[in-house]
């Protein structure tokens, strides 16, 4: 069950409330209806005011809650089969991602994504999301494979950012990410990705080098979490929050500036509170994009895509 927000306590309250009356009713059998259907009503009022209103730190907070789908809950909501592989072909498999062939409407696709965990033991497990230099090679690996079989590319981005220990420097945690976004850049097949919640850093974007890019509504995309980039600009990483409202990384920010191509709605509250109609939501997308780029010629799509990237962002030439 997911965890609820300090900032969602109010209506938490008005749950209690309505629970309560519920239980008095039952033991008293007293018809308590009217005031429940009145308290029902204002929490539903409450909900849409208080999420239509988030903060971007609030919406970093509900990015990071548990119980949203991970990766594997996306596979298995969006394939009718899927065969997961395994391994880089150089040092290990790197559980922090994961990927495979799956099939959507009976056609074959490659799906690659960060996998968090639901608990203590399998986040450790996972790395909370946080891959190894092997990560981003078997997710190199799988896209290589889909391009040399005609297989558009899937890849679904939650992590706080590539795992940034001593054993992933050793082994080429840079230059991994690097090759990955070169290689994502000239892929002679469709891509998109889907940033679900944490989109952190290069760790990131080794995995969002995409023809399209969709954002999810309380997910969030930067080259920095908040509290780091508070640490750097003012040396306290409980300004997160401030950071947070500067650099433009909710979804709908991520839209206006050109980085994301659409913002996927989420249920009321977040993924979280709905997981099997997020999981539906982002199957559609899945279908309906890559109908739209599968019927692109190779060229038009990697000019589009070379395009799509020179034109974000703003340069002067001196």
């Amino acid at each position: 069950m997911p965890t609820e927000l300090e900032f969602e306590k109010p209506i938490r309250d008005l749950r209690t409330k309505i629970t309560e009356l519920h239980d008095l009713m039952a033991k008293s059998g007293v018809d308590l209806n009217g005031e429940i259907a009145k308290l029902e009503h204002r929490m539903d009022d409450l909900s849409r005011e208080l999420y239509e209103g988030l903060t971007p730190w609030q919406r970093v907070q509900l990015a990071r809650q548990s119980g949203r789908p991970t990766t594997l809950d996306y596979i298995h909501g969006i394939c009718s089969e899927f065969m997961e592989l395994h391994g880089d072909r150089n040092f290990r498999d790197d559980p922090a991602v994961v990927g495979g062939i799956g099939l959507v409407e009976g056609n074959p696709i490659t799906i690659v994504g960060h996998q968090k965990g639901r608990d203590t033991k399998e986040n450790i497990h996972r790395n909370f999301g946080m891959a190894h230099p092997d990560g981003y090679r078997k997710a190199l690996r799988l896209m290589q494979q889909a391009e040399k079989f005609g297989r558009p590319v899937v890849t679904f981005i939650d992590t706080a950012g590539a795992y940034p220990g001593m054993s992933a420097e050793e082994r080429g945690q840079s230059e991994a990410i690097a090759r990955n976004l070169r290689v994502m850049a000239g892929l002679k097949v469709p891509t998109l990705c889907f940033v679900t919640g944490e989109g952190g850093s290069g760790g990131a974007l080794g995995l969002g080098v995409t023809d399209r890019i969709f954002v999810l509504e309380y997910a969030w995309y930067s080259v920095i979490a908040p509290e780091s980039a508070a640490a750097i600009l003012w040396k306290d990483s409980a300004q997160g929050p401030r950071a947070a409202e500067t650099m433009k990384i909710s979804a709908r920010d991520l839209t206006e500036l050109g980085i994301a191509d659409d913002v996927i709605p989420e249920p009321l509250g977040g993924a979280q509170k709905d997981p099997q109609q997020m999981i539906a939501t982002v199957r559609k997308k899945v279908i309906e994009t890559l109908d739209e780029l599968t019927r692109l010629p190779i060229a038009e799509l990697l000019a589009a895509r070379y395009d799509k990237y020179r034109d974000m962002g703003t340069f002067v030439e001196r």
